[in-house]
């Protein structure tokens, strides 16, 4: 009996390392998928960073400063992205105006006062689903809707204020989703705290909510914003151009012809961003404008999403270390 008990006993040992092993093994497979895919992934953006490089690095030496400090140009080597930067900065600027109040108001109000004295629940819930399927939608389906409303209807034209609007309609629904989902992370328990104390719902928002979420939700708008920086097909779509050599009105400067311009006469100038500049340049047959130019001007591009997203983590880093309950 005792040999019969011992050998069964020594036969489920057997089962159950082999049961290890096993799993050892499939942990190790995955593991070595999983590495796979980040360093091809890796592998795939240093390709292509590097190839740009390579392309781009006549314009790296000693006339970089002339190619961020020129206009356009029929000339390769004296065509620069002043006017590309300028566009591209003001355009955030108003996408960042309209988007970032709008979307941080809205997700504070599904989250906070949806079902709780404002809309019901279940209209809350819907709003959600459709507000995370915006966030799906190809962008030239806004450059569409930008060209009906802002340019056809509202008369606004080919202007910064129309590419404004239209960034900040497709960055809108990240923001909103991810201001949501920071405060809902927030703890119940710091909410009844609050209120433990006579605060009202605003000053408990205000004092206490936003503060501990300001990381995610920083981290939302400046993704948001990354992601609009990089757009180029809602703009083709609402006529943005493709050359031009002259930058906004500076407001309050002299006119030509008398006066001076208002505060925000700058919003309805003519405009080009970045992503329209690389785009044109590569349509171009002159090696030196599709190769050269256009690679430089793509290093920049990458530079700047890069640096953004880079301080999405930074800042959602810092505000974490910061948070404690």
């Amino acid at each position: 009996m005792t040999d019969a008990n011992d050998i069964a006993q020594l036969t489920d040992l057997q089962t159950i390392r082999k049961g290890i092993n096993a799993r050892k093994l499939v942990d190790k497979i995955f593991v070595a998928l999983a590495l796979g895919s980040l360093f091809s992934t890796l592998g795939v953006l240093i390709v292509l960073i590097g190839k740009l490089v390579i392309e781009g690095s006549k314009r790296f030496g000693s006339g970089f400063l002339t190619f961020i400090t020129s206009v356009p140009d029929s000339n390769p080597e004296e065509a620069g992205i002043k006017i590309a930067i300028v566009g591209s900065i003001l355009v955030i600027l108003v996408t960042a105006s309209i988007a970032v109040p709008l979307g941080i108001g809205a997700g504070i109000y599904l989250e906070e006062y949806a079902g709780r004295g404002g809309i019901p629940t279940w209209v809350a819930n819907i709003i959600e689903v459709n507000i995370s399927n915006l966030a799906g939608i190809p962008s030239i389906i806004y450059g569409l809707l930008a060209l009906g409303v802002f340019k056809a209807q509202l008369k606004l034209g080919e202007t910064i204020i129309t590419a404004g609007l239209t960034l900040a309609l497709l960055i809108l629904p990240i923001i909103i989703v991810t201001t949501r989902e920071s405060i809902k992370a927030i703890p119940q328990a710091l909410r009844e705290g609050v209120y433990a104390i006579g605060a009202s719902r605003w000053q408990t928002i205000w004092d206490h909510i936003l503060p501990a979420s300001a990381g995610g939700i920083l981290t939302g708008i400046i993704v948001g914003l990354s992601r609009a920086i990089g757009e180029a097909a809602p703009l083709v779509t609402i006529g943005a151009l493709t050359f031009l050599t002259f930058l906004p009105p500076v407001p309050f400067s002299p006119k030509q012809g008398g006066g001076v311009y208002g505060p925000f006469d700058w919003l309805f100038a003519p405009f080009t961003v970045m992503p329209i500049q690389v785009f044109d340049w590569v349509g171009r047959p002159d090696p030196g404008f599709n190769v050269v130019n256009a690679g430089a001007a793509a290093v920049i591009l990458v530079f700047m999403t890069l640096s953004m997203n880079a301080l999405a983590i930074y800042l959602r880093v810092y505000f974490r270390k910061r948070i404690k309950w």
